[in-house]
C-alpha cells in the first residue's frame, strides 16, 4: 500500500493536535487512507472555526490530494536515482558544501529539523544534531533532509492548497538560514546533471503546479495524463480515487437542489449496429466479453414487453390520498377520512373525464421516524414522507386492506385501475426490515466522518433497536450520509447510509438497501408481486438508482467516477469486480418474473439520467418517465424537444409510445405555476394527450390548484377553490380528445414533420405530426411561442422501419390518404374550435398543408373524408371560405346556394323603400305618403326560393295576397281613427291603440317592422310549404343569417329573441277567443315553453314574465292584423265588437299572468276559473270571416312576363285621416 505524506511543521502538530501515530519516521504526516484524510480535516476545521476562520476550513480531498502529490515527487526522485543518476543527492550534497559553507547548510539542515522535526527528534529521543549525522537504511539522513527541502519548496509555491500552508510554511526557515540559496544552487546543479523529460529534476517536478497552479485535481489530471512512463498503475489508480474524495467534498461544502431544475439532455443513440452483431456473434462462439464489450452489450440489447390491449388506453391521474381526503372532507361538508368514503360522484366524475387510471400517492403505512423528525424540525402537522415506508400495508389511517379493496372494486366498475407506488431503493429509518434485518442495508461499522455524533431522540418505535440520525441534522448544518442504528440485546452499533441519489442531500428519514446482496434482490421481487396483487398498475420510485451503472455509480464507484455520495469512494470497486457480484441488472430479473407470474401488471418506472429508452427497450419496463416533456415545453426549448423526438423516431419508435408524459409531477411546481391557464396551458395539454405515450395529469391541475403538496403532507394549506372555467375547458377541449388515445397512443404510424416558412427556413416552434387508427386519422399542430408562425408541413422527419438503423420518410399528402386528381376535396374538423374546414386535394399534394398559427395555437385535425365535386360547388365554397372554418362545410355550402335568397331579403328589409313603407303605414303619421312599389323587389325574393326550393310559385297570388295585407293595415289605422273620433269613443279603444301603437317612436317603429316582415315572409314562406306549416322551413333555409342582419339594422335589443318569436309565431295558430286553451300551448309546446323560458327551482316550473307577456302581445298583433280579416268591406260596428272580443281575451290571459307570481302551477290553476262571459251572437270572429287566399282568386299561369300579367297593380296614395276625423284629399291613379 502507498503511503502519503506531507510537512507538518512542530507548531501545527501542537495548534491542532495531531497525534503522534499520524507521522513517518522524517516527520511527515502521514494519510494512510480516506479516513486517516477526513480525520486530520476535522481536527483542522475545529480549531478554525473556533477561531471563526471558516472560509479557511479544508478538506479530506485537499490533504489527500496534497499527500498524494507529496509522495509521487517522492516516488519520481525514486525513479529517477535508480534509471538514471544514482547517488545524484550525495553529489548534489558535494556540490552545496563547496558552493556554500559546511556550516550554512548544516544550520539550515538544522533548522529544517527544528521546524519539521522527524518523529524521534519530536519525542526528544535524539538531538536535531544526532539525526542529522545519523543514516536512514543505508541512505545518509542529511540526504534525506535535503530531498525534504526540495519538496516543501515544492509545496510552498503551489498556490492550489493555500488553506493548508499554514502547516508547511517555510517562511522562517527563508529568513533564518540559506535555504532559498540551496534551493537556487541545487537547480543550478541538477541543470547539469541528466535530464529527465527534457527537464532537469526540479523543473520536472514543478511541471504540474505551472500548469494548474490552482487547482490541485487539475495537477493530478496532468500527472496522469503525462507521466505515465514514470509512475506505477497501482499510483495512477490511487489519483482516480484522490479525485474522487475530491468530488465528495465538493457534495459536503456546496449546497444542492433548490432552484431551478435543469433541462435533461437530449438522448443521441449512437448505435453501432455492426459491432452489436459482432458481440452476439462472439457470444454465440462461447468467447467472453470483456467489462467495456459486455456493458455495451448489455445495455443495447432489444427486450421490448409486449403491452397488453388495455395499457396503450391508459390516461392516468395522480392524487395525493391524504390530501384528496381532506379537500373532499371540505368540498362534500363531511368527514371522509378512509378510501371507502371516497364518494361514487367523484370515480364517476374520473370516468367521465376518461381517466383510466388512478395513482393514489401515499397508502402504504409509513414509517414513524420520518413523521418525528419532521415535528421535530418544525411542522408539528407533518406526517411521514409517502416514499419513507415501515412496510407494504394500506395504512390504517386510511381504512387499512378493507377500505382499499372498496374503492379498488368501485373504481373497477367505471373501467379505472388504480396504482400505487413501489420504493426499491429504501425503506424508512424506521421499518420492518431495519428492525428484522439490518443485512439487509450498506453500512458501516463505524461513522464514516469523525464529526459525526448521535445523540438526538430514539426514533424507533421497537423496544429492541434505537435509531438516531446525526444530530448536525436538527441543527441544519449537516445532512449527514448514515443513521446509527444501536441493538438494545447485542449493544452492537452500526452505521446505515440513507437514501441517495447523488444529485441532492441524502433523503435523511430513508436507508439504503444493499442490492449487492441476493436475498435483498429476491425479498424485493416477492414485495413488488405483493403489491401487484393490490394495483395492476406499479410506479417504481426512482428506479434508475438501482440500474447496475448508477448504483455502481453511487455505491461502488470505479475509482475515478466517485464522488456522487460522500464516504463511498472508500468502496471503490472496478467493473470486473462489480459484475463479479451482481451480473445481471435487477430490473431485467423483475420484469421476467412479472411477466411470466403476474402478466396483467403494467410496470412504469421513474428514470432519468438518460436512461430512459435503456428502461424500456433493454430492461423491459412498460412505461418510463419522460421528463423532458414538461421542461422543455414549459422553458419553450423547442428544438431541443423536436430533436428528441426525431432521435428517438430515427433509432426506434417504440420508446416513443413507452414514455409517460406529464406537465406536474409531485416532485416538481404545479402545472398551473409553471404553465399557467390560458393559451399555451391548453397547447401543451393538448400535446400531452395526443403524443404516444402515457399522458399523467397531476393532483389539482384540472381545478387550477397552486399548491405543490410535499410528500408529508396530510391536507391542502393552500385556501383554493375549484376554477370551474378552466375545468369546462378542460371537458369542452381536453377530454374529448382522451376518449380517442387509441388513435394517438401507438406509433406504427405516428409521423412528425418539420414546419417550413416562405424562406424555406424550418420553424422549430411548431410541433406537426399524424397519426392513425384503422380508418381514422389525425393531424395535430400547435405553436409553442408567443409569436405567429406561417408555413406548411409536407415531408415528414426520419423514422426507423425493420431493423434498427434504417430509415425513411414519407409525405403529408399520404398519410391523410389525399388523392392529387382535381375534384377531389377532403372536408376535416378541428376539434379545438369545433370547425370544419375545406380543401384542395390537389393544392396539398403538389404544394403541402399550410397553415397559419397564432402564438401558442393549436389544431387537432380529424374526421378527414374525401368529396368529389361534380358541379363546382366545392371548388366556390374553397375559394370563397379561403382556409376559414365554418360550423358544418354541409351547411355553409347550403348557405352559399342560400346567398341570393337571404341577400334579396335583407336588401328589400334594409332598403329605402321599406323604410318609405313603414312611414307610410306609421299610425302617427297623419300625412298623405305614396306607399311605395316594391314588385320588383319581392319578386326577386320569390324568385331566389323557387329556385333554392325547386318548387313552382303562382308569384301573381301571392304578390296581390301582400299587397291585400298591406291595404288592410292601412285601412285599420283609418278605422281606428275614425272610431276614436266619434262622440264617445270606447274607453278600450285608446288602451289598444296604446298597446298596438306605442308613444315611444323607437319601438312602434320596431313593432311595424316586425309585423310588416312577419306578413311578407310568412307569405312566401307558405307558397313553398305544405299544407301543414312547419316551422323548420327556418331552420332548412337557415333564415337566422338574414334575420339577425335585418334586427340588427332595424336595431332590435336582441335579434335573437325576435328570431325565436318570428319561428314561433310562424308555427303556432294562436286564439285569443279560448284563454284557456291559449295558455295550455304556452305551457305545454316545447317551442313555447323555450321562449317564455319555463324552468325549474326547488321543484317549482316558473317562467320568464317579460317574455310570455311579449308573446302575448304578439297573439294580440296577429290576431287584430290577421289576413282573413278584410278590414275594407266591414262594418264600423263589426269592426268594433272584434276588437273587443280580441282585446277582452287579451286583457283577461295578461290578468292571469300578472296573479301567477311567474308559476306555471299557477296558470294551470287559474284556467279552471270561470271563463269570462261573451255577447252571443255580437262579435265578429275570426272564424266568421276567416277566407283561404286561394279561394279569393284563380290562379294566374300565363308564359308572358309576369310584368306584362299584373291586374290592378295601382300606385296607391294611403288615405289618412286625422285624429280629430277631418278628412283628407284623396288621389288614386290606376
Amino acid at each position: 500500500m502507498i503511503t502519503y505524506y506531507f510537512h507538518v511543521s512542530k507548531e501545527s502538530r501542537i495548534k491542532y493536535s495531531f497525534e503522534e501515530n499520524l507521522f513517518a519516521l522524517q516527520g511527515n504526516l502521514i494519510i494512510s487512507d480516506f479516513s486517516a484524510a477526513r480525520l486530520i480535516s476535522e481536527k483542522i476545521n475545529t480549531v478554525r472555526r473556533e477561531e471563526g476562520k471558516f472560509e479557511m476550513q479544508v478538506t479530506a480531498g485537499q490533504i489527500n490530494a496534497l499527500g498524494l502529490l507529496h509522495e509521487i515527487l517522492h516516488l519520481l526522485i525514486r525513479k529517477y536515482e535508480e534509471n538514471n543518476n544514482a547517488n545524484v543527492f550525495k553529489s548534489s550534497f558535494d556540490y552545496l558544501k563547496n558552493t556554500l559553507s559546511e556550516d550554512e547548510l548544516n544550520k539550515t539542515l538544522l533548522k529544517f529539523i527544528e521546524e519539521f522535526p522527524p518523529l524521534s527528534v519530536f519525542q526528544n529521543k535524539i538531538s536535531s544534531d544526532d539525526y542529522l549525522k545519523d543514516i536512514t537504511g543505508n541512505k545518509d539522513n542529511s540526504e534525506i533532509i535535503l530531498e525534504e527541502l526540495i519538496l516543501l519548496n515544492l509545496e510552498n509555491i503551489n498556490p492550489a492548497t493555500y488553506q493548508l500552508k499554514e502547516l508547511y510554511n517555510d517562511e522562517k526557515l527563508a529568513n533564518e538560514t540559506k535555504y532559498k540559496e540551496i534551493i537556487e544552487q541545487t537547480e543550478i546543479f541538477f541543470e547539469n546533471e541528466p535530464k529527465i523529460g527534457g527537464f532537469n529534476l526540479i523543473s520536472f517536478l514543478r511541471k504540474p503546479i505551472i500548469q494548474s497552479p490552482y487547482n490541485i485535481e487539475e495537477q493530478l489530471d496532468f500527472i496522469r495524463s503525462n507521466w505515465t512512463d514514470f509512475i506505477d498503475e497501482s499510483v495512477l489508480t490511487k489519483i482516480l480515487s484522490g479525485k474522487d474524495l475530491i468530488h465528495e467534498d465538493y457534495k459536503l461544502f456546496v449546497q444542492h437542489g433548490g432552484g431551478e431544475k435543469g433541462t435533461p439532455p437530449v438522448p443521441s443513440y449512437e448505435f453501432d449496429y455492426k459491432y452489436f452483431e459482432s458481440l452476439k456473434q462472439k457470444l454465440a462462439e462461447g468467447r467472453k466479453l470483456s467489462p467495456e464489450e459486455y456493458e455495451y452489450y448489455q445495455i443495447e440489447t432489444k427486450r421490448f414487453t409486449e403491452d397488453l390491449d388495455w395499457m396503450p388506453r391508459v390516461v392516468m391521474i395522480a392524487k395525493n390520498a391524504s390530501v384528496w381526503l381532506f379537500q373532499l372532507s371540505q368540498k362534500y361538508g363531511r368527514e371522509i377520512k378512509t378510501l371507502d368514503q371516497i364518494p361514487d360522484e367523484e370515480l364517476d366524475r374520473l370516468a367521465r373525464w376518461n381517466f383510466t387510471a388512478l395513482w393514489l400517492i401515499g397508502i402504504w403505512e409509513r414509517s414513524s421516524a420520518s413523521r418525528k423528525i419532521k415535528q421535530i424540525m418544525g411542522n408539528p402537522e407533518a406526517a411521514s414522507s409517502a416514499y419513507s415506508l415501515y412496510n407494504y400495508e394500506i395504512a390504517d389511517e386510511l381504512g387499512g386492506e378493507s377500505a382499499f379493496e372498496k374503492l379498488k372494486a368501485r373504481a373497477w366498475q367505471r373501467g379505472i385501475r388504480l396504482s400505487s407506488d413501489m420504493v426499491p431503493n429504501h425503506t424508512g429509518i424506521y421499518s420492518k426490515w431495519v428492525v428484522d434485518k439490518p443485512d439487509y442495508f450498506i453500512q458501516s461499522k463505524i461513522p464514516p466522518y469523525p464529526n459525526y455524533k448521535f445523540t438526538g431522540p430514539n426514533l424507533s418505535d421497537d423496544e429492541r433497536v434505537e435509531v438516531r440520525i446525526e444530530d448536525q441534522y436538527y441543527s441544519r448544518t449537516d445532512a449527514a450520509v448514515v443513521f446509527e442504528r444501536l441493538d438494545k440485546y447485542t449493544g452492537n452499533r452500526t452505521y446505515i447510509y440513507h437514501g441517495n441519489d447523488g444529485t441532492n442531500m441524502p433523503w435523511n428519514d430513508t436507508a439504503q438497501l444493499n442490492l449487492m446482496k441476493p436475498e435483498v434482490r429476491e425479498s424485493l421481487i416477492q414485495t413488488i408481486m405483493h403489491v401487484a396483487r393490490k394495483t395492476p398498475i406499479i410506479r417504481f420510485d426512482a428506479a434508475m438508482t438501482l440500474a447496475k451503472k448508477h448504483y455502481q455509480r453511487l455505491w461502488f464507484p470505479i475509482p475515478g467516477t466517485g464522488g456522487a455520495i460522500p464516504s463511498r469512494s472508500d468502496y471503490a470497486m472496478t467493473r470486473s469486480q462489480f459484475d463479479d457480484i451482481m451480473p445481471n441488472e435487477f430490473w431485467r430479473e423483475v420484469v421476467d418474473r412479472i411477466n411470466s407470474e403476474m402478466p396483467n401488471t403494467l410496470l412504469l418506472a421513474e428514470a432519468f439520467w438518460l436512461m430512459e429508452s435503456y428502461f424500456v427497450r433493454t430492461l423491459g419496463m412498460h412505461r418510463v418517465y419522460n421528463s423532458a416533456f414538461m421542461h422543455m415545453f414549459m422553458k419553450e426549448e423547442n428544438e431541443k424537444y423536436k430533436l428528441l423526438i426525431k432521435n428517438t423516431l430515427a433509432f426506434n419508435p417504440e420508446i416513443l409510445k413507452r414514455y409517460v408524459n406529464f406537465m406536474s409531477n409531485p416532485d416538481e411546481e404545479t402545472a398551473i405555476n409553471q404553465f399557467g391557464k390560458g393559451d399555451k396551458y391548453f397547447g401543451v395539454a393538448t400535446m400531452l394527450v395526443t403524443l404516444p405515450g402515457l399522458p399523467m395529469f397531476a393532483h389539482g391541475q384540472l381545478e387550477g390548484f397552486s399548491e405543490k403538496y410535499g410528500m408529508e403532507y396530510k391536507r391542502s394549506y393552500y385556501t383554493e377553490f375549484i376554477d370551474e372555467h378552466l375545468v369546462w375547458l378542460h371537458e369542452k377541449e381536453i377530454f374529448p380528445l382522451t376518449k380517442k388515445r387509441y388513435l394517438f397512443s401507438q406509433v406504427i404510424d405516428f409521423e412528425l414533420y418539420d414546419f417550413i416558412d416562405s424562406a424555406g427556413n424550418c420553424n422549430e416552434n411548431v410541433f406537426a405530426f399524424t397519426n392513425k387508427s384503422g380508418n381514422e386519422t389525425a393531424l395535430v399542430i400547435y405553436n409553442n411561442s408567443y409569436t405567429e408562425a406561417i408555413g406548411k408541413i409536407y415531408y415528414s422527419c426520419e423514422k426507423s422501419y425493420g431493423e434498427e438503423g434504417k430509415t425513411k420518410t414519407t409525405s403529408i399528402d399520404k398519410e391523410l390518404n389525399i388523392s392529387s386528381f382535381f375534384g377531389h376535396y377532403y372536408i376535416f374538423k378541428d376539434y379545438v374550435s369545433q370547425l370544419e374546414y375545406i380543401t384542395s386535394g390537389t393544392e396539398i399534394s403538389s404544394n403541402g398543408f399550410s397553415f397559419h398559427l397564432m402564438g401558442y395555437q393549436r389544431k387537432v385535425l380529424l374526421e378527414f373524408r374525401e368529396v368529389y365535386d361534380v358541379d363546382g360547388r366545392y371548388k366556390k365554397l374553397y375559394d370563397q371560405l379561403n382556409g376559414r372554418g365554418v360550423d358544418s362545410i354541409q351547411r355553409a355550402i347550403g348557405e352559399m346556394n342560400l346567398a341570393p335568397f337571404h341577400n334579396s331579403l335583407t336588401h328589400f328589409s334594409t332598403s329605402i323603400k321599406f323604410s318609405k313603407l313603414l312611414l307610410a303605414l306609421d299610425y302617427s303619421n297623419n300625412d298623405e305618403v305614396e306607399i311605395p312599389k316594391f314588385d320588383d323587389e319581392l319578386l326577386t325574393i320569390i324568385n331566389t326560393l323557387e329556385h333554392v326550393s325547386q318548387k313552382t310559385i303562382e308569384k301573381d297570388i301571392l304578390l296581390i295576397s301582400i299587397q291585400t295585407d298591406i291595404l288592410n293595415l292601412n285601412q285599420f289605422n283609418n278605422l281606428t281613427k275614425e272610431v276614436l273620433s266619434s262622440a264617445r269613443p270606447p274607453k278600450w279603444m285608446n288602451e289598444l291603440i296604446s298597446v298596438l301603437h306605442s308613444n315611444n317612436d323607437r319601438e312602434r317603429k320596431n313593432n311595424l317592422s316586425f309585423l310588416l316582415l312577419n306578413k311578407i315572409l310568412f307569405k312566401i314562406l307558405q307558397s313553398i310549404s305544405d299544407e301543414k306549416i312547419n316551422y323548420k322551413v327556418f331552420d332548412q333555409l337557415l333564415l337566422w343569417k338574414p334575420l339577425f342582419e335585418i334586427f340588427g339594422f332595424l336595431r332590435f335589443e336582441d335579434a335573437g329573441k325576435y328570431y325565436e318569436l318570428s319561428r314561433l309565431l310562424y308555427k303556432a295558430d294562436y286564439l285569443l277567443t279560448n284563454p284557456d286553451d291559449l295558455l295550455n300551448n304556452f305551457i305545454n309546446d316545447d317551442l313555447a315553453g323555450k321562449f317564455i323560458q319555463i324552468n325549474e327551482y326547488q321543484d317549482k316550473k316558473y317562467f320568464n314574465k317579460e317574455r310570455i307577456e311579449l308573446l302575448l302581445k304578439w297573439v294580440l298583433f296577429n290576431s287584430v292584423f290577421d289576413s282573413a280579416l278584410d278590414y275594407k268591406n266591414i262594418t264600423k260596428k263589426s269592426f268594433t265588437e272584434s276588437l273587443k272580443n280580441l282585446f277582452t281575451g287579451y286583457k283577461d290571459i295578461l290578468d292571469r299572468i300578472n296573479k301567477s307570481e311567474y308559476k306555471i302551477e299557477n296558470i294551470i290553476a287559474a284556467t279552471d276559473i270561470s271563463k269570462p262571459k261573451h255577447r252571443k251572437g255580437k262579435a265578429v270572429t275570426k272564424a266568421k270571416i276567416k277566407t283561404k287566399i286561394k279561394n279569393k282568386t284563380k290562379p294566374i299561369r300565363s308564359k308572358k312576363k309576369l310584368s306584362e300579367t299584373k291586374t290592378k297593380k295601382s300606385k296607391l296614395t294611403v288615405k289618412k285621416k286625422s285624429k280629430t276625423g277631418e278628412k283628407k284629399k284623396k288621389s288614386k291613379k290606376t
